[in-house]
């Protein structure tokens, strides 16, 4: 067989593997060890494993992951998102779908801490979800503005996807991070803008507003969450203005978190150990991951797979923007199968190289990427943060949160176009730290 055969039927096997909800990690480990023991050498093969291995484990870039895992995990057992949901709540409460509304923007805040959309939605929905049922709200509106929320968790920076996207191409992380900002933002406005929409159509989905919280009240809330907004900025914003590496600002922003929570009482031993031992889990899933994903990738470039579908689309005669949107419809058909680590280690090693051989920005494309894997996270059959949703509140049918968050889905498919149309949106800000 030739070396592209081997390739197509490498990816196929992993394809099924992953369906089949074997560990990422090590379906990568064990298609890119054999696939590369197979077209080279067995010896050859071990030699390449322990390589990337080495490689994985000792870089220094990597080290920002788990430092921005560990500064999510603190302040998360720490209960901040209660007093994220509260602050946002006395500035939105008493508009109608109000609620809703503070749950997007809790959903953003939180992000910026978790880089994790999974850990963002189980946080904001066992927190807002009570909330809104106990003031009458719409289950599905409820639902929907808890998993639209969860979506800026990999969007907003420190994004681990955008971390894992910069890892996997050799993109600086630092723009990267600083790419999700705007975007994110934008999400979360939009977002706000789906929700106030629908219950201006329909009334029935939330309540009337609650009281008007004093402007007293108002700057009150912000006291409890003051020292979130200050480690953010010290930690992504030294990352912008060239203070901090993405590795000195995780650090910092770990430490940071570490000496608030001790100082302020909100963490005790037992939160604490839990917060430690969740992140190491988190980072040793994730390093397993990388590890299987350079040795699949090692095995896929001697397949010659990349570069030979980098040269047949280059010889096209189409538009660069044909072949954009046939990439971004297949991440949209991976995403209602696969999560979003799996769409990257599997499809980015074959993708990249014709993104930036088409022209396309390989930072812009990050954050499309990511938006394909946001809507994912919401379509059925996966759907993961509804299935969170339902598993927290199982009062809520699963077929309603998926119905509810349709409108969502609609929202990020504008914003896509939008960013597709206006580029400049999400390399804006990059472009400026050059």
């Amino acid at each position: 067989m030739s070396n592209e055969i081997v390739g197509v039927i490498g990816i196929g096997i992993l394809l099924v593997l992953i369906l089949l909800r074997a560990p990422v990690g090590l379906s990568l480990l064990l298609i890119g060890f054999t696939g590369y023991s197979y077209l080279t050498r067995w010896d050859v093969g071990l030699a390449q494993l322990g390589m990337q291995t080495f490689n994985v484990a000792s870089s220094y870039v990597l080290s920002v992951m788990p430092l921005f895992i560990l500064m999510g995990m603190i302040l998360s057992y720490s209960g901040l998102g209660k007093d994220l949901f509260d602050g946002v709540d006395r500035w939105f409460g008493h508009v109608r779908g109000g609620l809703a509304m503070a749950t997007i923007g809790a959903s953003a805040i939180f992000s910026a801490i978790s880089g994790s959309a999974n850990a963002t939605t189980a946080t904001v929905a066992r927190v807002t979800l009570p909330e809104m049922k106990r003031y009458g709200y719409n289950p599905g509106l409820a639902a929907s503005s808890v998993a639209a929320g969860g979506t800026l968790g990999i969007l907003i920076p420190p994004s681990v996807a955008l971390i894992l996207y910069g890892v996997l191409t050799m993109e600086p992380i630092g723009p990267l991070l600083i790419a999700g900002l705007v975007p994110g933002i934008l999400c979360m406005i939009v977002f706000i803008l789906t929700i106030y929409f629908q219950v201006r159509k329909n009334p029935s989905l939330a309540p009337r507003s609650l009281a008007k919280a004093s402007m007293r009240d108002q700057l009150k809330s912000i006291i409890p969450i003051w020292p979130f907004f200050l480690i953010f900025f010290i930690s992504v914003g030294g990352i912008y203005f060239g203070i901090f590496t993405p590795t000195e600002a995780a650090g910092v922003g770990a430490f940071s978190a570490f000496i608030y929570t001790v100082l302020t009482k909100r963490l005790n031993w037992k939160k604490m150990k839990e917060a430690f031992d969740e992140s190491a889990r988190l980072t040793a899933m994730i390093f397993i991951i990388l590890i299987g994903a350079s040795l699949f990738g090692s095995f896929l470039a001697i397949t010659k797979i990349p570069s030979t579908l980098s040269s047949l689309v280059a010889g096209l005669d189409v538009s660069p923007y044909v072949v954009l949107a046939m990439i971004l419809g297949l991440y949209l058909i991976l995403g209602l199968f696969l999560e979003g680590i799996a769409i990257q280690v599997l499809t980015l090693p074959i993708v990249y190289p014709l993104i930036i051989g088409l022209g396309f920005d390989g930072v812009w494309f990050a954050v499309m990427m990511v938006m394909m894997i946001n809507i994912g996270l919401l379509t059925p059959p996966l759907g993961v943060l509804c299935y969170i949703i339902h598993g927290i509140d199982k009062t809520i049918p699963l077929e309603q949160i998926f119905k509810s968050v349709i409108p969502m889905l609609i929202s990020m498919i504008l914003i896509t176009i939008l960013f597709i149309i206006f580029p400049q949106i999400i390399t804006f800000l990059p472009n400026l730290m050059q």
